[in-house]
C-alpha cells in the first residue's frame, strides 16, 4: 500500500526508490558493456563461428509503471532501462571489453568498493540524501551463464518465487562485477570532488567499462557520460589550448554611471575616458556633433576588480584608476589599489597604495600647479582614510581619518597644493597638507570643517569647482549652489585645523530641482551644473547668472558627469548608462548606451552581426555589432531571463520570470505571441535547426515544445518532456530536429524524442553518436573537461560551441571567459590540473553570465552579470578556417593568462 504522510516511512520509499534507480543504472551500464563486447568480438571472430552456440532472446518490452506510493522524484520517467539479448547475457562474463582507459589501478579481482547510492546520469540524490556512500560491497564469483529475466518493479508476471530473486542486494552484487567502481568518500567533503581507486593519482574522473562511460562528480553527485563510439581512445581528444584567441573588440554599451562619480574625462588626444567592470576605456567618438557613434575603442585593462573612479593628470596624457577590493576563484582577497598608466601607450606607470586601502577606492585627485606630482586618495574604510602620495616614486607621504560619513569628491586647489577639499554626506572639508619635506609619512593633514551658517545644511554635497579666482562653488542635494569665499583665518571660527585661509559661503542660487550631481568649469570660465531630478544642463555665467539651459530625454536618466570636448561640443554621462554627444544649443544624442541592472538573456543573430540581450532592468536590446550601436530597445515590464532567434531571423522568443513568453517580430518590434507556461521563471528558449518548434526550459522542471509556423509568427502547443526532477537550466536540439539533450539544476542530462511524442529516452547509451545543431549544455562527455577542481556545481554559468565546432567558449563565476578546445576532455597525462587547459579572459567585474558566438564565429559575445556589461570579443586565429575530419593534437599546456 503507498505511504501517502511524512515521516520514516516515507524517507524510507524514497530511499529504496532512489537504491532501485542505481541499480536500474549500474544494469544499463551493463548492458552497454557486454554489447560493445559482443561488437568487438564480432569483430575478431567470424560470423560462422559464433552461429549455432546461442540464439539471440526476444527484445524486452516497453518499461513498467511505476508501483504505488513512489514519489514524484522518483518517476519510472527517470529510469532509463536498454534492451538487452540473450546472447550478450551469456558472453558478458567471460568476453573482455575493449581496450580502454582507466584513471588508475583496476579493483583488486572479486572486491570493489559500491558505495551505497549514486544516482541516474547527473540527476538524483544518493540514498542517504547528502550524496555519502553507503558500506562497501563485497564481489561475488561470476555466475554460469544463465537465462534470468531482469527483475522489474510492480510486475504482475512475476510469481512468488522469483521475488526473492528482485532483491536490491542481490541485484547490485550481480552487476558489481563488471564495474569499476570509485571508493569510499567518507573524507570527502566541502568542493572536494570523489577520488577512483589508484591513489593520489587518481581524478575526480572515472573511466568506466573499459571506455564505455566517463564519470565525473559535481558537490559528491556521480555524472555518467557515453563516450561517441567513433573515439576509440581518450587519447584522441585534443589537448592543449586552442590555437584561437580572443581580442577584445568594443565593450558593449554603456558606462559605470549608475552608481559612481568620476567617472567621465577628455583627454589630450581628444578621446573621452570612463570605465565600466574592471575596463577603462578610451573612446574616440565617430561623426560630428550630435551625430552617431562608430569612432574606435581601446582599453586599459590591467585591473583584476571594478574600477570605481578615475582621475586625469594635468598633461592630459596620464590616468589614475582606483579599483575596488574583491576576491579571486580560491576566495583569497584582491586588495584595492591604484594605478597610474599612460594613455598613449597603455602600459601601467606606478601601483599606488597595494595593501594600504580597505575595500576600495572612492576617491581620486592630482595635484595642478606642481604639474601633477601628487596624487589624493580617499579610501572607502569606514573612517573614510585620506592620503597624499608621491606619484614618482609610489610612496606615501601623509595620511588621516576625514570623517565616518561618505566621501563623493576630492580635489587639490589649482593655486596652491597645500589646500585639499573633500565633500560628500552633509559636509565640506577644507585640509591643510604639510608636505614634510618631501619625506614619506612626515607630512601632516589638519582640517577645517565648512560651516553652513544661515543657510540650510544639505543632506549630500555630491561635487565642487574651484573657480579661476580661488573661490569654490559647491552641488548640493538641495539643488542650490553655494559659492565659498575665502577670507584670513580667524581662530574664532568653529572647527579645528592651522589652514592659513578659510572658506565660507558668500552666495547661493537655487538652480535645479532635486540634487545636483555634476558641476564643470569650461574653458570660458563659465560653470555648468547637472541636475538629478529635473535632468537639466545650466550653463551660468559670473554671479551665478544663467546663461543657457538643455534638458536631458527622461529615458537617459540624469546627469551624472560632465566633460568638455573640443569646440562647444559636450560629454555628459548619465545615471541610465549612456553617454551622450552635442551641445546646448544643438541638445544631445546617444553615443554610448547600455543596461542598468543585471544581465542573462543573450542571442546572436542567425544570419547578421547582430545580437539581442535582456536582464533585470526589464529592457530587451537588439545591438548591431558592425556599428556598435543600439539598433532598438523595448521596455518587457518583467524580467527578461533568456532568448532565442528564428533560424530565419525574423522573429525571436523572449523567456521572462513570470512564466510568460513573447515573440517578436524584429523589425517592428511588434509582439506575435504572448503565451504563459506555469508560473515559474524561463530559464532557456531554444528554436530546432528548421525551425519547427520551439522548446522552453522552465523552474517548474518542465520543458515546453510548441510547434511553429513557417514565419515563426505563430505557435501551437505539441507536448511537455516531463521527467526533471529540477529546474531545466540548458538545452540543445539534435542537427535533425528530433531529438533534445537537457541539464537541469540537481546535474540531470536527459534525452528526449520530440518527434515520437516528447518521449524521454530510457537508454542514454543510444544518445552518445547523436549530432548536435548546437552544445550549449554545460554538461556532457563533449564539455566534461571545462570543469574546473573540486567544483561545486555553480562555477559555470554558460557554454557555447562554435558553428564550425572547433571552440568552446565558456563564462563561470569568477569573472573570467575562457576558451577550450572541442571536444573537451580531461587531460590524461597532467597530475597538476583536472581542467582541460584554456585560454582566459578577464574585463568582467561580476559572473560571467552568457556567452555567444556570432553567425560566423567572427566574434564571441560576453554577459557581465551585476556589472551590466557586454563584451564584444574578436575570434584570432585558426578558428575561422573550416572545420577538419581531424585535428592535430598540441603538446599538454597549462591555462593562459592573455
Amino acid at each position: 500500500a503507498p505511504f501517502s504522510g511524512e515521516g520514516p516511512a516515507q524517507e524510507a520509499l524514497q530511499s529504496l526508490s532512489q537504491r532501485l534507480r542505481v541499480q536500474e543504472e549500474e544494469m544499463e551500464l551493463v548492458k552497454a558493456a557486454l554489447a560493445e563486447a559482443l561488437r568487438m568480438l564480432r569483430l575478431q571472430v567470424p560470423p560462422a563461428a559464433l552461429q549455432g552456440t546461442v540464439q539471440p532472446a526476444p527484445t524486452r518490452d516497453s518499461s513498467p509503471a511505476a508501483p504505488p506510493g513512489l514519489p514524484p522524484t522518483c518517476s519510472p520517467s527517470l529510469v532509463s532501462r536498454g534492451t538487452q539479448t540473450e546472447t550478450e547475457m551469456e558472453m558478458g562474463p567471460s568476453c573482455p571489453g575493449p581496450p580502454g582507459l582507466s584513471n588508475g589501478p583496476r579493483a583488486p579481482q572479486g572486491a570493489s568498493e559500491e558505495p551505497g547510492g549514486t544516482q541516474l546520469e547527473g540527476g538524483g540524490s544518493s540514498s542517504s540524501g547528502t550524496g555519502s556512500p553507503g558500506p562497501p560491497g563485497v564481489l561475488k564469483p561470476a555466475q554460469p551463464p544463465q537465462r534470468a529475466e531482469t527483475p522489474r518493479r510492480n510486475s504482475s508476471s512475476s510469481s512468488p518465487s522469483e521475488r526473492p530473486r528482485q532483491k536490491l542486494s542481490r541485484k547490485a552484487a550481480s552487476s558489481a562485477n563488471l564495474l569499476l567502481r570509485s571508493g569510499s568518500t567518507e573524507s570527502r567533503g566541502g568542493k572536494d570532488p570523489l577520488s577512483s581507486p589508484g591513489g593520489p593519482g587518481s581524478r575526480r574522473s572515472n573511466y568506466n567499462l573499459e571506455g564505455i562511460s566517463v564519470k565525473m562528480f559535481l558537490r559528491g553527485r556521480p555524472i555518467t557520460m557515453y563516450i561517441p563510439s567513433g573515439i576509440r581512445s581518450l587519447e584522441e581528444l585534443p589537448i592543449g589550448p586552442p590555437p584561437e584567441t580572443l581580442s577584445l573588440d568594443w565593450v558593449y554599451y554603456g558606462y559605470r554611471g549608475r552608481d559612481s562619480r568620476s567617472n567621465l574625462f577628455v583627454l589630450r588626444s581628444g578621446e573621452v575616458v570612463y570605465f565600466i567592470a574592471c575596463v577603462v576605456v578610451l573612446y574616440r567618438p565617430g561623426g560630428g556633433p550630435g551625430g552617431p557613434g562608430g569612432g574606435g575603442q581601446r582599453h586599459y585593462r590591467g585591473h583584476s576588480d571594478c574600477v570605481r573612479c578615475l582621475a586625469v593628470h594635468p598633461d592630459g596624457v596620464r590616468v589614475a584608476s582606483g579599483q575596488t577590493a574583491g576576491v579571486d576563484k580560491d576566495g583569497k582577497p584582491l586588495q584595492p589599489v591604484v594605478h597610474i598608466w599612460d594613455s598613449e601607450t597603455l602600459l601601467k606607470l606606478q601601483e599606488i597604495g597595494l595593501g594600504a586601502f580597505e575595500r576600495g577606492v572612492g576617491a581620486l585627485a592630482f595635484s595642478v600647479v606642481d604639474q601633477g606630482a601628487f596624487l589624493c586618495v580617499v579610501d572607502d574604510s569606514n573612517e573614510h582614510m585620506l592620503s597624499v602620495w608621491d606619484c614618482s616614486r609610489g610612496t606615501k607621504l601623509a595620511e588621516i581619518k576625514s570623517t565616518n560619513d561618505s566621501v563623493l569628491a576630492v580635489g587639490f586647489s589649482p593655486r596652491d597644493s597645500s589646500c585639499i577639499v573633500t565633500s560628500g554626506k552633509s559636509h565640506v572639508h577644507f585640509w591643510n597638507w604639510s608636505g614634510g619635506a618631501g619625506v614619506p609619512g612626515n607630512g601632516t593633514l589638519t582640517r577645517k570643517q565648512g560651516v553652513f551658517g544661515k543657510y540650510k545644511k544639505p543632506k549630500f554635497v555630491p561635487c565642487f569647482v574651484f573657480l579661476p579666482d580661488g573661490d569654490i562653488l559647491t552641488g548640493d542635494s538641495e539643488g542650490n549652489i553655494l559659492t565659498w569665499g575665502r577670507s584670513l583665518s580667524d581662530s574664532k571660527t568653529p572647527g579645528r585645523g592651522g589652514a592659513k585661509e578659510t572658506y565660507g559661503i558668500v552666495a547661493q542660487a537655487h538652480a535645479h530641482e532635486g540634487s545636483i550631481f555634476a558641476l564643470c568649469l569650461r574653458r570660458d570660465g563659465t560653470v555648468l551644473s547637472g541636475g538629478g531630478r529635473d535632468r537639466r544642463l545650466v550653463q551660468w555665467g559670473p554671479g551665478l547668472v544663467a546663461l543657457q539651459e538643455a534638458e536631458i530625454p527622461e529615458h537617459f536618466g540624469a546627469v551624472r558627469a560632465i566633460a568638455e570636448g573640443p569646440g562647444s561640443e559636450l560629454l555628459v554621462g548619465t545615471t541610465k548608462n549612456a553617454l551622450l554627444r552635442g551641445d546646448l544649443a544643438q541638445g544631445f544624442s546617444p553615443v554610448i548606451q547600455g543596461h542598468t541592472d543585471e544581465l542573462w538573456g543573450l542571442c546572436t543573430h542567425p544570419s547578421q552581426n547582430r545580437f539581442l540581450t535582456c536582464g533585470h532592468d526589464r529592457q530587451l536590446c537588439l545591438w548591431d555589432g558592425e556599428g556598435h550601436a543600439l539598433a532598438w530597445s523595448i521596455d518587457l515590464k518583467e524580467t527578461g531571463l533568456c532568448a532565442d532567434f528564428h533560424p530565419s531571423g525574423a522573429v525571436v522568443a523572449v523567456g521572462l520570470n513570470t512564466g510568460r513568453w513573447l515573440v517578436l517580430d524584429t523589425e517592428t518590434r511588434e509582439i506575435m505571441s504572448d503565451i504563459t507556461d506555469g508560473n515559474e521563471q524561463l530559464s532557456v528558449v531554444r528554436y530546432s535547426p528548421d525551425g519547427m518548434y520551439l522548446a522552453i526550459g522552465s523552474h517548474d522542471n518542465m520543458i515546453y515544445i510548441y510547434s511553429v509556423s513557417s514565419d515563426g509568427a505563430k505557435s501551437s502547443r505539441f507536448g511537455r518532456c516531463v521527467g526533471h526532477s529540477s529546474f531545466i537550466t540548458h538545452l540543445d536540439w539534435s542537427k535533425d530536429g528530433n531529438f533534445i539533450m537537457s541539464n537541469s539544476g540537481d546535474y540531470e542530462i536527459l534525452y528526449w524524442d520530440v518527434a515520437a511524442g516528447c518521449k524521454l529516452l530510457r537508454n542514454r547509451y543510444e544518445s552518445r553518436d547523436r549530432e548536435w545543431a548546437t552544445y550549449t549544455c554545460v554538461l556532457g562527455f563533449h564539455v566534461y573537461g571545462v570543469w574546473p577542481d573540486g567544483s561545486d556545481g555553480t562555477d559555470i554559468n554558460s557554454l557555447c560551441r562554435s558553428h564550425n565546432e572547433r571552440v568552446v567558449a565558456v563564462a563561470d563565476d569568477f569573472c573570467k571567459v575562457h576558451l577550450f578546445q572541442y571536444p573537451c576532455g580531461r587531460p590524461c597525462n597532467s597530475a597538476s590540473s583536472r581542467q582541460a587547459p584554456s585560454r582566459i579572459y578577464a574585463g568582467h567585474g561580476s559572473h560571467v553570465t552568457s556567452v555567444r558566438f556570432t553567425h560566423e564565429d567572427s566574434h564571441l559575445v560576453s554577459l557581465g552579470g551585476k556589472d551590466a556589461s557586454i563584451f564584444q570579443w574578436r575570434v584570432l586565429g585558426a578558428g575561422l578556417a573550416p572545420a577538419t575530419p581531424s585535428r592535430p593534437s598540441l603538446s599538454p599546456a597549462s591555462s593562459l593568462d592573455v
